[in-house]
């Protein structure tokens, strides 16, 4: 198992209250392409909706739900807009993270008080159902945080969405937003450690360095931050130096810039999911069987066959508190940038340290059909 180092900082008197993550917003170039995928291949269902026909004139949005899992995809209805900018200089990407908060203009002035870079003014929305507080603050590359208060709203998502016959079944695979991960150009994953300590109080959970993350062409450094008593957990990653052009640095060139990489949904029972989920065309990245042959001996004993998880590709790790499945999905939009993560978790509360190896080995396995190795 790659060694890590785990930090624990003073925290200061939580001036911050964060509730946890209330969405991913997604701008891509077909809304009504990544509503599919999102619905039929991954067992979301759509439960409302923002355009033309509920008063919206320059974009087309759906929200996507799954357990606790909320996503919006986002398409531009005019060829000069911002989302529309947006998507020819990243393709299909995150846009935004909100934070849920119980007070949207006290999270924005506390944000702005230690250092955040304000993008939106706190400001409310309001229909039949009530008022939403909202504030946005910028993070890496064109990614923002919108700050999201939703004490005085019952409506279905935000005022100027439209509540809709749920399109799709909740399939039950995915149960929650474990993390997000954020790729930085090369030395400035510090900067970014340091803002989410100072502006949202968040602290250091992990550090893995280059030695922990290597391959024989390629290495990265990461660390995590964690805020919101948990809840809220952002490994953020940056190339170190290596023989040939790593993921982060392949990732960094096709988006365009920092970013973010994949979002990691938790399930609980991933031997299930990932079969449903391949029968519905979702591609998974393979694990050669060699990675199997001292699995038993590394992760001792667990509740899944291991023969499932060779069948499947999964991979396993275990920590000082238990141990966690994870498997990851190839890019899912046209350029080498974001992807997804399943994992399910029997108490660890690591990411996958001893799996870096075998994970990044596949990746390289990708660029290198892709040409970008």
């Amino acid at each position: 198992m790659a060694q890590v180092d785990t930090v624990s900082l003073p925290q200061r008197p939580d001036t911050m209250p964060l509730l946890g993550i209330d969405h991913v917003e997604m701008y891509v170039g077909n809304a009504h392409e990544a509503r599919y995928f999102f619905t039929r291949a991954l067992g979301f269902r759509e439960t409302a909706r923002a355009g033309l026909e509920t008063g919206v004139r320059d974009r087309v949005s759906f929200v996507l739900e799954q357990g606790r899992i909320r996503v919006v995809v986002t398409g531009a209805l005019h060829q000069g807009s911002e989302i529309a900018r947006h998507h020819a200089d990243h393709g299909d990407g995150v846009k935004v993270v909100a934070l849920s908060v119980p007070d949207a203009e006290h999270a924005y002035r506390e944000a702005i008080r230690h250092g955040a870079r304000g993008v939106r003014e706190p400001w409310e929305e309001s229909d039949d159902h009530g008022t939403v507080g909202l504030a946005q603050i910028a993070t890496y590359g064109e990614t923002l945080h919108t700050f999201v208060d939703r004490t005085r709203y019952d409506g279905p998502f935000l005022p100027g969405y439209q509540a809709i016959a749920a399109n799709g079944a909740d399939a039950g695979l995915l149960a929650g937003l474990d993390h997000v991960v954020g790729n930085v150009e090369l030395g400035r994953m510090e900067e970014w450690v340091s803002y989410y300590e100072r502006v949202l109080g968040f602290t250091e959970m992990l550090h893995f360095s280059d030695e922990d993350i290597s391959t024989e062409y390629s290495a990265l450094m990461s660390k995590v931050v964690a805020g919101g008593d948990g809840r809220i957990k952002f490994p953020i990653n940056e190339p170190a130096e290596g023989r040939r052009k790593s993921q982060i640095e392949e990732f960094l060139e096709y988006y365009g810039g920092a970013g973010v990489q994949h979002l990691a949904l938790s399930t609980t029972d991933i031997v299930h999911a990932v079969r449903e989920l391949g029968e519905r065309g979702v591609e998974f990245l393979r694990t050669p069987d060699t990675y199997y042959e001292e699995l038993p001996a590394r992760v001792g004993e667990i509740a899944e066959s291991f023969t499932d998880l060779r069948e499947l590709g999964i991979l396993a790790d275990r920590d000082d508190e238990g141990y966690l499945l994870q498997i990851f999905t190839k890019p899912i939009g046209d350029r080498p940038t974001l992807f997804l993560e399943l994992i399910e978790r029997h108490g660890a509360r690591g990411f996958g340290a001893g799996n870096f190896k075998a994970l990044f080995e596949a990746i390289e396995r990708e660029q290198a059909l892709r040409g970008n190795l």
